[in-house]
């Protein structure tokens, strides 16, 4: 799983890399940013984290006992279901695109407005297939298939990509988005076409039938509702985010799209890829004995601690040669970096509650409680707004009703820039890292009470703090005196050198993760 994560990622990374060369941080890339984030709302709320929370924990059970009949017939009334609904909801939030962008993005008039319109009405459509895609992750999941699924992404980052280099070169910057939103379309039937052949092989007994009297359907419907809930929420908290930045200075939404693709990285890579893996085991041990999930549970945040604690270290330390790696190209300069990279610092305060939560998630689900996650999900949308607010007017003014507020630096003269480029933005990233631990919090402290302790290992989490400490200190140092290569191989050297020292410390400190992660690439097996 993790690795067809990391190459749909590093697929994404060159997506990304090639909008950057094209659109830079110009009012067209605030425009597709924006629109192929509208959409989005109809996968996130059907798409993978519903599916998981509902579909998944039935699906496996009913395989686990040998019912793979039954099971057949669930998945396909569960397809017949998401096909009707994605359907119905796209067509009419292609009708509504004119009012979800009014209500959406406010700062948008004129230009952007309209072009973000046209847009949304093309891409819809997209987000509509990609829950049919989620889907068919599910069912692959559920029979311990994980790549197809995962890697299947690259085949949209492709299309997208292919569009950009055949047409950037010929057309000016609102033509090329609207080009691409075509070639985003495209992409989104690709990534679920090539998992069709997958999951037939994998359930052969698949009978796609409008079917909701079966007792697994009612059952994954109802566990649907409260996880569509906590889903909404979440993207309530992405969409005030999108509002609250509509009112900054142009770029600003592009700005906080580039910082979530590295975000987004760990947390999929490490946090999903752990907590998606688990979710069937759990699932399948939900009548068996609590210890076993939490053994599990602590087994999975000791995977997730290992990889993510280095990841925030070096996002905090080195995290202008992580944004300049990928984007610094063509109209992204170097203060785009420096503005993006406090943008990323922002999120990076929340990073390893936010893996850490996936997981937790997982074994609520397995529980088949799909209620408490989405409380504490609402209660970390509302800490989000009410920071969000707050941080963003402390580093930035805005203009309201003809009224500029905000904008001073805790009382002292006017509001700090990093590279030109006020920080509004950052305070509303910085408010979504921040809270993220208060989901934490919750979802531990009551998971913790049914379950038993869960948390990782203490001792491990020092060591890995000081390994990724020395490799910091490594990786700034040699930041300095490395020779005037490009941009893109000298950052790549620097992280290199991170990694390096990091895996290095962190053996010769006994964590077991980096011996077994070593002794798997050395071909010898995990060193105990």
């Amino acid at each position: 799983m993790a690795a067809g994560i990391l190459l749909s990622r590093l697929a994404g990374f060159v997506r990304q890399r090639v909008f950057a060369h094209y659109f830079g941080a110009s009012a067209s890339a605030d425009v597709f940013t924006t629109a192929i984030r509208l959409p989005n709302v109809l996968q996130n709320l059907l798409g993978e984290g519903v599916l998981s929370a509902s579909f998944i924990p039935v699906y496996a059970e009913l395989l686990e006992e040998g019912r793979e009949e039954e099971a057949g017939r669930v998945a396909g009334a569960i397809f017949a279901l998401l096909l009707a609904l994605a359907g119905a909801l796209a067509i009419l939030g292609m009708l509504a695109a004119p009012v979800l962008v009014a209500v959406l993005t406010p700062g948008f008039d004129g230009f952007r407005y309209e072009l973000t319109v046209r847009l949304v009405r093309i891409i819809f459509p997209m987000a509509g297939v990609l829950v049919l895609s989620a889907w068919s992750l599910g069912v692959l999941n559920s029979h311990r298939r994980f790549f197809l699924s995962y890697v299947a992404p690259v085949a949209w980052n492709a299309a997208m990509i292919a569009t950009m280099v055949a047409l950037g070169g010929r057309l000016a910057r609102p033509q090329l988005a609207y080009a691409l939103a075509w070639g985003t379309l495209a992409g989104g039937i690709l990534q679920f076409l090539v998992q069709v052949p997958g999951v037939l092989r994998a359930e052969p007994r698949l009978a796609i039938r409008w079917n909701t009297g079966l007792a697994g359907v009612r059952t994954a419907v109802r566990n649907a509702g409260p996880a569509i809930l906590g889903r909404g929420v979440v993207q309530v908290s992405g969409y005030v985010d999108v509002f609250l930045a509509s009112f900054l200075v142009t770029g600003a939404l592009a700005a906080l799209g580039y910082a979530q693709l590295f975000y987004a990285l760990p947390v999929s890579l490490f946090g999903m890829s752990v907590a998606a893996a688990e979710l069937p085991e759990l699932a399948r041990q939900r009548t068996g004995e609590r210890e076993a999930i939490r053994l599990r549970v602590n087994a999975g945040l000791d995977r997730v601690a290992f990889y993510v604690l280095a990841t925030v270290v070096a996002y905090f330390a080195v995290g202008d040669h992580v944004i300049a790696a990928l984007y610094q190209t063509g109209d992204f300069t170097r203060n785009e970096t420096v503005w993006v990279w406090a943008v990323l610092a922002g999120y990076t305060i929340g990073l390893f509650a936010s893996t850490a939560s996936r997981l937790f998630s997982s074994a609520y689900y397995a529980l088949q409680d799909t209620a408490t996650p989405a409380r504490y999900a609402a209660a970390r949308v509302a800490i989000s707004a009410a920071l969000g607010v707050l941080l963003m007017l402390q580093f930035e003014s805005v203009e309201v009703a003809g009224r500029t507020i905000g904008g001073w630096s805790f009382g002292v003269g006017a509001a700090p820039t990093v590279g030109g480029h006020p920080l509004g933005v950052a305070g509303l990233s910085a408010a979504a890292g921040l809270a993220a631990w208060g989901e934490w919090f919750l979802l531990r402290r009551t998971l913790s009470r049914r379950i038993g302790v869960v948390r990782p290992d203490p001792a491990g989490l020092v060591r890995m703090l000081a390994a990724a400490l020395a490799a910091a200190l490594a990786a700034r140092g040699a930041s300095l005196v490395l020779p005037a290569f490009s941009v893109f191989l000298r950052s790549l050297l620097v992280l290199g050198v991170f990694g390096v020292v990091y895996l290095g410390a962190a053996y010769a400190l006994g964590l077991q993760e980096a011996r077994s992660l070593l002794g798997r690439f050395f071909r010898r097996g995990p060193t105990s």
